[in-house]
């Protein structure tokens, strides 16, 4: 890399259970922060594909990444993905002041305390929390992910002829897409959620640094399942249905009920979240929440929402902050799959070499 060479960009490559979305990013514009919009596209998967974040069916992810690749044009090889659930393991932990170096070496040794899986059986990444920590200690921010996860995803893409660069973790890219649309507020705290097909990722942030997140195993296909049941009807009109089309011979006007209760399901999870959040840290409040996800878009979910928190619900637009061509890229369509797009923009923001 020459001293003044841009570091090469990466197409994000955000592989979810329903589908894969990629979205490739040019920096550069006004104050060299703005982003630029030069690729995006989304792949849907067979149901069974990939269940609650681990990959079933390879040969169907690696055809779905090839076609979405063919169909986009994307000519760039290089891909950062990301990774979530019970794979993945975030901890902030708190250690004695010591160098980098010290740190480097000891990193291991004190993961392997707060780790539930063999220390061999995990890559483990971590950061130091800028004015974190009390008394001589300072904050760590500890990530570890399962080695079999790790392989898994990025396996398929190299079968798909692509080559992985960064495995990244989707709370942190979701993070990086809210800071690139919104920048960092010092005061506020945030809590960011991503709410999948079948995972939902939350991430409270407070000006620029995570101070609490987890993933939990509900989304979008608990909606799918209860219209399923309830209707009598088939996984693909169901979705149908959910997504606000219509199907011959189904009630429509018995669909909110059923939204509604999911909906509350989900309401819940997160009130049980947030209560957490508040009994474990130092923090009493969340002033804002900010909605993304494909699932974000259910009809009264964002609703229910704002009525069940009194800190007010904002549906995060990923195009925020990031512009993009209206003649190469269709606007009713970046609105439609903006929501959906969240971790593949913060994975599109990452560059070859970061660390």
């Amino acid at each position: 890399m020459g001293l003044f060479g841009k570091k090469k960009g990466l197409v994000g490559l955000d592989i979810g259970s329903s589908a894969i979305k990629a979205v490739e990013l040019k920096a550069g514009g006004k104050g060299g922060a703005e982003y630029q919009l030069t690729n995006i596209g989304i792949e849907p998967l067979p149901p069974e594909a990939i269940v609650d974040g681990a990959i079933m069916d390879s040969g169907a992810v690696i055809d779905a990444i090839q076609r979405l690749f063919a169909a986009q044009k994307i000519k760039t090889a290089d891909v950062c993905t990301g990774v979530s659930g019970n794979a993945v393991i975030v901890k902030k932990i708190s250690l004695p002041q010591m160098s980098t170096e010290e740190l480097s070496e000891s990193i291991h040794w004190e993961a392997e305390q707060y780790i539930p899986f063999d220390i061999q059986d995990v890559s483990i990444d971590y950061e130091v929390i800028d004015g974190g920590g009390s008394g001589g200690n300072m904050d760590v921010l500890l990530v570890a992910v399962k080695k079999d996860k790790i392989s898994d995803y990025t396996s398929v893409i190299s079968q798909a002829g692509k080559s992985p660069q960064i495995v990244d973790v989707d709370v942190f890219a979701l993070q990086n897409c809210y800071e690139v649309n919104y920048g960092s507020d010092p005061g506020r705290v945030l809590a960011l959620l991503n709410v999948g097909a079948s995972i939902m990722n939350i991430n409270i942030v407070k000006g620029g640094t995570s101070i609490f997140n987890r993933d939990i195993a509900v989304g979008g296909n608990q909606y799918t399942d209860a219209i399923q049941k309830d209707l009598n009807l088939s996984f693909d009109q169901a979705e149908n249905l959910k997504r606000g089309g219509r199907v011959e011979g189904a009630a429509v006007e018995n669909l909110p009920p059923i939204l509604q209760a999911v909906s509350e399901n989900i309401a819940l999870e997160i009130q049980k979240t947030f209560d957490f959040f508040k009994a474990t840290s130092s923090e009493d409040r969340i002033d804002r929440i900010f909605l993304s996800g494909g699932t974000s878009k259910v009809q009264g979910l964002k609703d229910l929402l704002g009525e069940r928190f009194d800190a007010g619900v904002e549906i995060m637009n990923p195009f925020n902050n990031v512009t993009y061509n209206p003649r190469d890229f269709d606007p009713d369509f970046i609105s439609e799959v903006g929501s959906s797009a969240a971790i593949a923009v913060g994975l599109a923001v990452r560059r070859v070499g970061d660390r």
